[in-house]
């Protein structure tokens, strides 16, 4: 015996339609794209009027272009942790070496180790964090200083072409 309905609704609520038509909408292109006019055409025959496809799709593009820069941010921050982490492995097997080259055992380069090391674990789990207020303050100023570095190199690019002429 199936777990399924014996029989379809009649009517399905605007989630319901939503996931059904991205379903369909996998299935058949699976494996290719559809074009804008693909998409203009789908829309016109779900009577979606223009100007809801077009604020749907600049609403779209927002938000992947946000998505875009979460992932650079991403990116960044875990390079940032790996040089970190990077940067203590070595220090630490330097210290820890000298310290046993000196003394025959490990004993103050220990405390070192320790220390530094909650430091990192603590830098990891915030590279590694992806949500929460703290990790939108981080974003948030990260791409500030990315626009403000964007619109300097270009005020800068301008004013040597400006001075060239």
């Amino acid at each position: 015996m199936s777990n399924f309905p014996l029989s379809y609704p009649e009517s399905y609520s605007p989630e319901d339609i939503q996931q059904i038509l991205q379903i369909a909408l996998a299935r058949k292109a699976e494996g290719e794209e559809l074009t804008r006019q693909q998409l203009w055409e789908i829309a016109s025959e779900l009577e979606i009027d223009s100007q809801s496809l077009q604020a749907a799709e600049q609403d779209w593009f927002e938000r992947k272009a946000v998505q875009e820069k979460r992932e650079a941010f991403n990116l960044y921050r875990r390079s940032q942790f790996k040089q970190r982490l990077t940067k203590y492995l070595i220090i630490n097997i330097f210290l820890l070496s000298f310290n046993i080259a000196i003394a025959g055992t490990i004993t103050w380069s220990i405390y070192i180790l320790l220390f530094w090391g909650l430091s990192i674990a603590l830098n990891g789990w915030k590279a590694y964090q992806t949500q929460g207020e703290e990790y939108e303050r981080a974003f948030q100023r990260w791409d500030f200083q990315n626009e403000v570095k964007r619109t300097f190199a270009t005020f800068w690019e301008k004013l040597q072409k400006s001075w060239q002429v």
